[in-house]
């Protein structure tokens, strides 16, 4: 039996931090995603030893059809490439490509008191917006405890509305520590990511798949101005002054233009004949513009699937690598005796 000693290597302050990130294959990503999360997940990359996974098998908890989910996984990985993830960078993979992750959750979810999966906040929120409550949903938080330090990962940007459950990880790797007495899991950190601003949908509720109101990264010609052009405004006539910081249409012009050009749209709301439509169109060719590059990589891409696949094939192979590291120490603390390898 391995004698109680700190499994955890390399604690001094020069050693580089692993950053962990994933997102849902559960829909389209839309602008939301893009200003919530995806931008902030590529400047990351520049930061540390990322990984950033596609997070399939929580996306079981709503979307069951087989089809429609390796479409959707797919589709993640186009997007994430075709807006600049670099796998020379990061590990990019899929969840699904590392055993060990659901291996440690099970592990994770024998110490997990119900009381605290009881007290989830977005456990809440999801059956609220009318998911059907099931056990996946309900211990989420474990299984993404076990994506968190399966890596020994340090920071994990999240958005605010995600906080409770990187607690919850944290607790979990200090119960482990403290029943089997070592360090075999580290600590993470939270990194809260403060959006640019909410993001509003077409309804002018916070953009959302759940809502029905999004707009989506690659929307492109009839799409995207439908979608654009089908954003709530009030009732304003064309000719009376409007308040751009009352209005869901400059909300989406901000986090497109530059200072310069938000300035001078403000100005033309401020003076009256400029109408909602004008705003639109205004809003239409800066989604159209910032997308461009990304849009045209997307479709050389598109054109090659087996690259994507193979990308995430090997950045899966360098995913279960860090894995096993935890892994191994985690089986003989805990007793789990196993007679093949998956490497």
């Amino acid at each position: 039996m391995m004698s109680k000693q700190k499994h955890i290597e390399g604690q001094a302050s020069t050693r580089t931090k692993t950053i962990l990130s994933g997102i849902q294959p559960s829909g389209r990503l839309h602008l939301g995603n893009y200003f919530g999360a995806i931008r902030q997940h590529l400047d990351f990359q520049e930061k540390g030893d990322a990984f950033y996974f596609i997070a399939n098998y929580h996306s079981l908890t709503s979307v069951q059809d087989g089809e429609q989910l390796r479409q959707y996984t797919l589709d993640v990985a186009l997007d994430y490439l075709a807006l600049g993830m670099d796998p020379e960078k990061c590990t990019f993979f899929a969840q699904s490509d590392v055993p060990q992750v659901l291996e440690l959750a099970w592990i994770l979810g024998t110490l997990t008191p119900v009381s605290m999966m009881e007290k989830g906040v977005s456990y809440k929120d999801k059956v609220a917006q009318g998911l059907q409550p099931n056990i996946g949903l309900f211990t989420y938080p474990v299984l993404q405890a076990a994506d968190i330090l399966i890596y020994h990962s340090d920071i994990v940007p999240v958005g605010a509305d995600q906080k409770q459950n990187i607690e919850i990880s944290r607790d979990l790797a200090a119960r482990f520590n403290r029943i089997y007495g070592g360090e075999y899991l580290r600590i993470p950190e939270p990194f809260i990511v403060e959006s640019v601003a909410t993001v509003p949908g077409t309804d002018g509720r916070k953009m959302s798949k759940s809502y029905g109101n999004t707009i989506d990264i690659f929307d492109s010609g009839k799409t995207l101005k439908k979608k654009v052009m089908a954003v709530v405004t009030d009732s304003t006539p064309l000719e009376e002054p409007k308040d751009p910081d009352t209005c869901n249409i400059y909300a989406l012009i901000r986090l497109f233009a530059a200072k310069e050009k938000q300035m001078e749209v403000r100005e033309k709301y401020k003076a009256g004949g400029f109408g909602y439509g004008h705003a639109k169109k205004e809003l239409l060719m800066l989604v159209e513009d910032y997308f461009e590059e990304a849009r045209a990589r997307r479709e050389e891409l598109v054109r090659s699937p087996d690259t994507v696949r193979e990308l995430l094939r090997d950045g899966g192979r360098k995913a279960r690598e860090r894995a096993e590291q935890v892994m191994g120490p985690v089986r003989e603390a805990t007793g789990i005796i196993r007679h093949y390898s998956t490497q």
